[in-house]
């Protein structure tokens, strides 16, 4: 048996491994943020609650297949958006006066957090096929605007008893994980610290 070749095919199997540990590492480092926080969420819960909007298990609520697609009739998903943050609201094209808040809302709490707004985007699900107002696509430029079957959407987010889903802001992880819903007509200002500390807290997105 040639003992430098056995030599050379250990020393090449150590390399290996080495360098796998090594990408696990830098793997882990990059992600150990976001999952601190769902662990400290989720399995440590901490007493005093320190979150505005209700946390939202992932597990409970995966994003469902849906056949989404744009304005301009292309077809799209939420995965598009993944590795960014993603405010959403959902509800019909007749967007009265609620739903022109919230559009303003998101497009005000992701100008609030200065350099870091470019980590966010905004996206409206219309469940319905009727046209948009000329004004209101103008006045919200920016927005993701998606049509999205209104019975799958339904089923898909989570409301409090009586509630309705189009009377929320919910928030998506940069992995696509549901993860949080803020209440009807919100307190912006607490909004505003609950993305921030998402932000500050996750090295992804």
């Amino acid at each position: 048996m040639d003992v430098n070749k056995v030599d050379a095919n250990k020393t090449e199997s150590r390399q290996r491994t080495r360098g796998r540990w090594k990408l696990f590492a830098v793997l882990a480092v990059c992600a150990s943020p976001l999952l601190a926080s769902y662990f400290t969420y989720y399995v440590v819960k901490p007493t005093g609650r320190t979150n505005y909007g209700t946390l939202i298990d992932p597990r409970e609520y995966p994003i469902p297949p849906m056949a989404s697609r744009t304005l301009a009739q292309q077809p799209t998903t939420l995965d598009t958006y993944k590795g960014k943050w993603i405010m959403l609201k959902v509800g019909g094209s007749d967007c009265r006066q609620p739903c022109q808040d919230q559009l303003f809302l998101m497009r005000q709490l992701r100008t609030m957090q200065g350099k870091e707004m470019g980590r966010i985007e905004r996206v409206w699900l219309i469940t319905d096929e009727a046209p948009l107002e000329t004004m209101l696509l103008r006045v919200n430029d920016g927005t993701r605007m998606l049509r999205a079957p209104n019975d799958v959407v339904a089923k898909w987010l989570p409301v409090e008893p009586g509630g309705d889903a189009s009377e929320h802001i919910y928030l998506i992880d940069p992995l696509g994980n549901l993860m949080m819903r803020f209440p009807k007509n919100p307190d912006p200002a607490k909004m505003k610290k609950d993305v921030a500390k998402l932000l500050k807290a996750s090295a992804i997105g």
